[in-house]
């Protein structure tokens, strides 16, 4: 449950301004929300977006666990909501839940009441649900030339059946960060990530040296840990490997746990929990992490702000996920906002006008200069190395994204909310955490280990979607 809860806050989180919006619950109460309401002149902005066309229904149901309209607990009303309904756009909220959001949707597409917009999420969205005709291509309604799109087309190809593209990114931001507070690494006399960053330093190596040279002054009472979080999937990732990979040749997704970088990342991860450098205690922001002194914490941006931000006299400092030594390319986990065009809706020119409206707030200068103003007001501890890190430089061509299909692969695989063990995670969850973990007798797992109790299922899901995928490609 706890993974569930990282991913849906870090989702939640990249709406900052115009998208953010409450994180969902497991009941139908409303969710908490948070806006920050900035002034943008959406008179000019607008100019770049077409009206939706005289006699065209402009009226579209979004489906979803949070509602786009102002509500009681967020009643300003988003700058995208405003640009769509100044173009003649209204939007009609068909609340679900969190746990039952794709059983709701699969119920209205086999009906009358299909919805036109639902919200794009890591787990079971893509490739999953578009095979379930849960979703329609988008091509039709979103130019990737356009100057509004061209910055996200490399992006939206990672989401391509059949030449087809299911994915409009409005906006990205990295899964995950790893922050340290300056005045612990000063009393520890070590040195800066952030200036080894930027010497191209910052490396597997050196994060490791890092922490063993910080737990070596660990005491009995004052244990000391090296890091905390979400980050075990994102290191494997620094690889460029991921455990299921796309064969074009052959239209199939396969299973890729052989991969020998895969097995070179868990070695290394497994001597970062065998020399007790690891705290695996669920510690919801950074403020909480420091406080036990722990060197990184790694997480989404979102447990590093607003709620959770450097109080005054508090120094902080992010870098990346540390680099893979062995390459020289950098890879970055990316997590995606979009709105999923559902399949059987018929009003492409208002969920056009929509997609414009919600991806150009992101897009234009004025915009992008509040925002950044807004973000200071809450958040006037953050230094501008930490702001630019994350909403720049992580999702710039710098970077390679990565993304793992077996996040929407199955059930077993992918669906952390219908996950049976204790832990509330699908085999992909599992796979990755894996040598971070030990079994009921406190024995730590290896990675030949996890191999040998999670392939098969990996082999077994995959055939069975390999098979739904072929026919889906032959209609």
């Amino acid at each position: 449950m706890k993974n569930i809860k990282k991913m849906l806050a870090g989702s939640m989180a990249l709406l900052m301004a115009f998208g953010v919006v409450g994180c969902g619950k497991g009941d139908d109460s409303d969710s908490s929300s948070y806006v920050q309401q900035v002034e943008v002149d959406t008179e000019a902005i607008k100019d770049s977006i077409a009206a939706i066309p005289e006699g065209s229904d402009g009226e579209i149901t979004w489906m979803s666990y949070f509602d786009i309209n102002p509500g009681k607990n967020v009643p300003e009303k988003r700058t995208d909501l405003t640009l769509f309904e100044s173009l003649g756009g209204k939007i009609n909220y068909s609340r679900t839940t969190s746990l039952n959001k794709f059983e709701k949707l699969a119920t209205a597409v086999m009906s009358d009441q299909v919805p036109d917009i639902f919200w794009y999420e890591q787990g079971m969205t893509f490739p999953y649900s578009v095979i379930a005709g849960m979703f329609q291509p988008i091509d039709s309604i979103v130019n990737f030339d356009d100057p509004l799109w061209s910055g996200v087309k490399g992006t939206a190809d990672q989401f391509v059946l059949n030449g087809e593209h299911y994915v409009a990114p409005i906006n990205m931001l990295p899964l995950s960060v790893m922050t340290y507070d300056k005045h612990i690494l000063e009393a520890a006399n070590l040195d800066d990530p952030y200036e080894l960053y930027q010497k191209g330093e910052w490396d597997w190596n050196a994060w490791y040296d890092m922490m063993e040279e910080y737990c070596s002054q660990s005491t009995e009472e004052e244990p000391l840990y090296g890091v905390n979080g979400w980050f075990a999937p994102f290191f494997y990732h620094s690889t460029g490997s991921t455990l299921v990979k796309y064969d074009a040749e052959k239209n199939e997704y396969v299973n890729n746990l052989d991969d020998g970088n895969l097995t070179r990342a868990a070695e290394f991860l497994s001597n970062v929990q065998k020399n007790g450098y690891y705290d695996p205690e669920w510690i919801g922001g950074a403020p909480e992490a420091f406080q036990k002194k722990i060197l990184f914490y790694a997480m989404g941006p979102w447990a590093s702000f607003d709620d959770h931000t450097p109080a005054d006299g508090e120094e902080w400092g992010m870098v990346p996920i540390p680099k893979d030594p062995d390459t020289d390319t950098l890879y970055q986990s990316i997590d995606v906002n979009a709105y999923m065009w559902v399949k059987g809706s018929k009003k492409a020119d208002a969920v056009k006008c929509w997609q414009e409206c919600a991806r150009i707030v992101y897009v234009d200068d004025a915009y992008k200069q509040t925002e950044k103003e807004k973000f200071d007001v809450t958040n006037p501890n953050w230094t501008d190395e930490m702001y630019n890190l994350v909403y720049d430089e992580l999702i710039s061509d710098k970077y390679t994204q990565v993304f793992d299909p077996s996040y929407g692969i199955s059930t077993r695989l992918s669906d952390n909310d219908a996950a049976t063990n204790d832990t509330k995670e699908a085999y992909t969850a599992l796979t990755y955490r894996g040598v971070l973990t030990t079994d009921e007798d406190g024995n730590q797992l290896t990675w030949t280990q996890i191999k040998e109790q999670n392939s098969n299922v990996f082999d077994s899901e995959l055939a069975e979607f390999n098979k739904k995928l072929k026919e889906f490609s032959n209609k």
